[in-house]
């Protein structure tokens, strides 16, 4: 397994700190989850509490819940937050940026919609596979009344009814419950960026995010999130030192980067100017393993 180029991702880093005068952090992770607050805590308490802080996020996903914990744990430290995305920040990903102050969006960054999931399995790379939506189950009735010509009344008796022979009655009730959480979550993150806006704008934009979209995979743009009315800024010699960070990531974070399924695999990284952690997946299925080093390498 190649080791992550420090001298490279430490050239960045400093770039984009001194382009934005601002301190930056890493984060990459295949998912987003409660096992990265302890790392990410010491790497922020080496920072300090700081007046303006970048997080650039590489990330495909996540636990809606672990998700809350980061973003309040980065807003603890900064009197202002921004999230730069190079690439990759789907589901979760685009959930964490609505605590920031300011999103910047490179011309490739890919955003999805927020909807709960129901997972099944896992991929190789340890992001979660065998789900489907909460929009999935809310669509029922209206594919039935659109493609079947089911009045809309029979069409929501006879869906519940079918979904309640395929789903046991509980597993409804704790997915509408994550629904709604997911959306509670949403609107209290959003509230860090979107300050002046009513509670009314704040749950159109969630509600957009949640529901708006025909799959969980639709890759919304920086600039469709901007129409939405998030806080969208273009900086290009930002979002090149920032694709620099990307590329090193995309070759190094994910199952798929390994030589064979016997390998362990990197899963997540968090950089600072100074310092390194990266965690390994490890294939006996024992505890991750976290490496830490200086950029100075």
């Amino acid at each position: 397994m190649q080791q992550l180029s420090h001298s490279a991702m430490r050239e960045s880093i400093l770039q984009i700190e001194h382009l934005r005068e601002s301190k930056v952090i890493v984060l990459a992770a295949s998912n987003l989850d409660i096992d990265l607050l302890p790392p990410l805590y010491e790497q922020l308490r080496e920072l300090g509490k700081v007046k303006r802080l970048d997080l650039v996020l590489h990330c495909r996903g996540g636990v809606v819940n672990a998700t809350r914990r980061i973003a309040l744990l980065f807003r603890a430290f900064a009197e202002e937050f921004n999230i730069i995305v190079p690439y990759f920040c789907q589901s979760s990903g685009t959930l964490l940026c609505l605590a920031a102050d300011q999103i910047i969006a490179g011309e490739l960054a890919m955003f999805s919609p927020i909807d709960p999931h129901l997972q099944g399995g896992s991929d190789a790379d340890g992001t979660m596979s065998s789900s489907f939506s909460a929009m999935d189950i809310l669509a029922f009735g209206e594919m039935a009344e659109n493609w079947f010509g089911i009045e809309a009344n029979e069409a929501r008796t006879e869906s519940l009814a079918l979904l309640c022979n395929s789903i046991i009655p509980p597993s409804l009730a704790a997915f509408y419950r994550c629904t709604k959480e997911l959306q509670q979550i949403a609107l209290e993150l959003l509230a860090f960026q979107l300050r002046s806006n009513s509670i009314e704008q704040r749950e159109k934009i969630v509600q957009h995010l949640v529901s708006a979209y025909h799959s969980h995979s639709y890759a919304i743009t920086g600039e469709e999130l901007s129409a939405l009315g998030l806080r969208i800024a273009k900086n290009q010699i930002v979002e090149d030192a920032a694709w620099e960070l990307s590329t090193i990531l995309q070759a190094h974070v994910g199952g798929a980067q390994r030589d064979s399924l016997e390998t362990p695999w990197i899963n997540a990284v968090i950089a600072s100017a100074g310092k390194i952690r990266s965690r390994t997946h490890r294939i006996d299925g024992l505890a991750p393993h976290w490496t830490t080093s200086s950029t100075d390498k």
